[in-house]
């Protein structure tokens, strides 16, 4: 009888508990660890809630006029700051390329320069019964290929002027007749859609400091520049109003321009604290640099402007969190109180998705008629819509009509010129220069030293022929855990190595595998997942480029390393050094040098950063590299899917070069270098790039210590490390 309950017993039990297959999954079972994809993400958040209850704990302290007086002036200067020093302005050279008159107003077809030969194509509607200089709008657009040729643009665009308004409208870069990557063949972006030109574009400006919403936020003030040229403005009673991404255009350009009077953004505001919780940070110029670790949120656009007339318009079915918008609201509700001008600040909303409404625009409408001046008819009506009229040049391209045209690419690759000319310069003082690195690089990426590490935690165990694995966590710089395996040789007789491969911990694993090959000698081998690695690997999301579909870490992440100012390789490194204070409290483990492999863009940077912030790696292998955030900004095309490696505002004072520099003397091996675009660099490229790599081995009296090859597939793993392990 009890034979055959154990029978039973043992047949009702799941098929896994008997398995004997390995698996080297060190998370498994482990529900608390169940959404370890949206870990690094979650981290962020933790890490953004935080500053953003600083500057709650700050507003809430304010009460007077004074107090947000004082407050402006701050917001103000870290405004100019995030969004980054604007050129000095120039010429426009407006031009009126053509002119379609309809029976109520006349559209004139502009081109003018924002910057010298960055060229901006804009359409400006004129009602034809003025009477005197007339109140104008800047009409901002959103995230439409069309950009306002689209037929819900002009709706409100014509409605707009034919309540006696001059409507001045324009492409935003990366839309309409100003698509920054446009390729005749295919007749249209060769990298994607708004969006995706947007942040391609956007990443490039990022690793010099600044982000796209400069470029966005300087054509809006020299739009206004263009207005006050016009006889038919009045130039005391102009405004801006959009929708989506327009709706970001409108509230960072009357943010940072004072002749704007009244501003309505449609569908975008909400709060910082709302979007992190929810969609995440959305495109390049919606994110400033710095911006939340220095305390700017989306009230601050409005804020900074009292006690000049504000209306948010939204929707209560919003991408864009409607609880945000309500909570921002409230917030600046009471500092227009403070000023005594309630009256001018209003919001509205209506019961749909993220589009604009018939009640939204007669609010709007309605909104500039009082505070611009020209009362009137206020509802929104059906309009007669433009096609071939609204194109502005001869191609219907930018690049492809204007011989002389530049990208933000182009003006971009113009600033790292200068920057990396200063890096160039700095480097001939090599001691002093090597100094300046490190104190730069742990301050931009983010990089925290740990103070401690918590006790790991073991979850298993498989012997294999001459040596153990165990399976390991411990715990990260926040709340998710370091996975690791530990290879324990039967014999020790070889310093132990860390080794960080990009497809995660796994990857050579296997009997037979490199790692093995390492063990079999000796050495133990500490192989982690990184956060965004391995069983902790990111959410993954689609990016078109090349016309083709790419695999790519959710640029959600990068933006949230904008804003914070904390990069995944400076969060990384903080954790390589927790692995490698495990490595040295293991009293198993004779851990008086440690060697170091990485492999794969982000690795490779993630291993270099944490080299240089502390010197604990007697032997560095860097296989596959990045070779230079310098080759990112300097050629138009990179490899969407390498964001993760990229350190925002790195350009301004090191490259990675300069970090493998701090390496010397001790050993340093690079495998396959690769360019921005995943290939093998050219030798012209790494002589360029490695010059100071080879100036500080050679300063320091160990060339022979450097080694830069080649590593094809007839190549065995002892053919490429048996040297670098002696």
């Amino acid at each position: 009888m009890k034979k055959s309950f154990f029978i039973v017993l043992l047949a009702s039990l799941p098929i896994f508990a008997f398995s004997q297959a390995e698996s080297l999954k060190v998370l498994n079972n482990w529900k608390k660890y169940s959404d370890v994809e949206n870990a690094l993400y979650h981290h962020y958040l933790w890490q953004a809630n935080k500053l953003l209850d600083e500057r709650e704990s700050e507003i809430s302290k304010l009460s007077t006029k004074a107090d947000w007086e004082k407050r402006q002036e701050r917001i103000r200067k870290t405004l100019a700051e995030a969004i980054g020093t604007f050129p000095d302005k120039t010429p426009l050279n407006a031009r009126i390329m053509g002119v379609s008159e309809k029976e109520e107003y006349r559209v004139e077809k502009v081109i003018f320069e924002s910057r010298p030969e960055f060229y901006v194509t804009a359409a400006l509607y004129i009602p034809k019964e003025l009477k005197g200089k007339a109140p104008a709008i800047i009409h901002t657009i959103g995230h439409s290929q069309a950009a306002f040729r689209r037929d819900l643009y002009q709706r409100s665009a014509i409605n707009f002027v034919e309540k006696g308004f001059v409507v001045l409208t324009f492409d935003p870069l990366g839309q309409g007749e100003r698509v920054q990557y446009f390729s005749p063949e295919p007749d249209k972006s060769v990298i994607g859609g708004t969006v995706t030109e947007h942040v391609y574009a956007g990443v490039q400006t990022i690793m010099l400091g600044k982000t796209l919403a400069n470029y966005f936020v300087w054509d809006g003030i020299r739009a206004v520049d263009y207005l006050l040229t016009r006889e038919e403005v009045d130039s005391e009673r102009i405004g801006i109003t959009g929708l989506s991404g327009g709706g970001t255009q409108s509230a960072m350009i009357a943010a940072m321009d004072e002749r704007i009077i009244a501003t309505a953004p449609s569908c975008y505001l909400t709060s910082m604290r709302r979007l992190m919780e929810s969609i995440g940070p959305q495109d390049a110029e919606q994110n400033l640099y710095h911006g939340i670790a220095n305390g700017i949120d989306h009230a601050d656009f409005l804020e900074v402007r009292i006690p000049k007339p504000a209306l948010m318009v939204n929707t209560t079915r919003d991408f864009f969190s409607i609880q945000g918008a309500m909570e921002t609201a409230q917030e600046v509700k009471n500092a227009y109180g403070a000023f005594g001008a309630d009256e001018n600040f209003g919001r509205v909303e209506d019961d749909t998705a993220h589009a604009m409404t018939s009640m939204n625009r007669e609010a709007r409408h309605a909104f500039f008629q009082k505070h611009l001046n020209l009362p009137g008819e206020l509802m929104d009506v059906e309009v007669a819509y433009l096609d071939k009229e609204l194109q502005i040049t001869k191609t219907g391209q930018i690049s492809t009509s204007i011989d002389d045209a530049k990208t933000v690419f182009d003006l971009n690759r113009a600033e790292a010129e200068i920057a990396i000319d200063k890096l160039n310069k700095s480097r001939k003082n090599l001691d002093a220069h090597k100094i300046r690195v490190k104190e730069s690089s742990e301050e931009l990426s983010g990089y925290i030293n740990p103070e401690k590490i918590e006790n790991s935690v073991f979850t298993g165990r498989y012997q294999r022929d001459g040596y153990a694995i165990e399976m390991r966590f411990i715990q990260g710089e926040g709340d998710y855990p370091i996975p690791f395996l530990l290879f324990l040789p039967d014999k020790q007789n070889g310093s132990p190595i860390l080794y960080l491969h990009g497809e995660g911990k796994e990857a050579n694993g296997s009997t037979g595998g490199e790692i093995e090959w390492f063990v079999k000698r000796g050495h133990p081998v500490l192989a982690p997942d990184l956060i965004g690695i391995g069983e902790m690997a990111l959410e993954e999301r689609s990016w078109i480029q090349f016309g083709e579909a790419y695999g790519v870490f959710d640029y959600s992440n990068f933006f949230a390393s904008v804003q914070l100012g904390r990069s995944l390789v400076g969060i990384h490194a903080g954790d390589i050094q927790r692995v490698i204070t495990f490595l040295k409290q293991d009293k198993r483990i004779k851990a008086e040098t440690i060697l170091a492999i990485a492999q794969g863009e982000t690795q490779c940077a993630s291993l270099l950063h944490a080299a240089a912030f502390e010197s604990e790696f007697s032997k560095i292998a860097l296989i596959d590299p990045l070779i230079s955030y310098r080759s990112v900004v300097m050629n138009r095309f990179y490899k969407s899917t390498i964001l993760l490696p990229f350190v925002p505002g790195a350009l301004t004072a090191y490259d990675l070069p300069d970090l493998a520099a701090i390496v010397a003397p001790n050993r340093l091996m690079i495998v396959n270098v690769r360019d921005q675009m995943g290939s093998i660099a050219s030798k012209k490229m790494i002589n360029t790039d490695f010059k100071v790599v080879e100036s500080a081995f050679s300063a320091s009296n160990s060339k022979e210590n450097l080694e830069i090859k080649r590593w094809d597939d007839q190549q065995s793993v002892e053919e490429i490390f048996s040297a670098w392990l002696k």
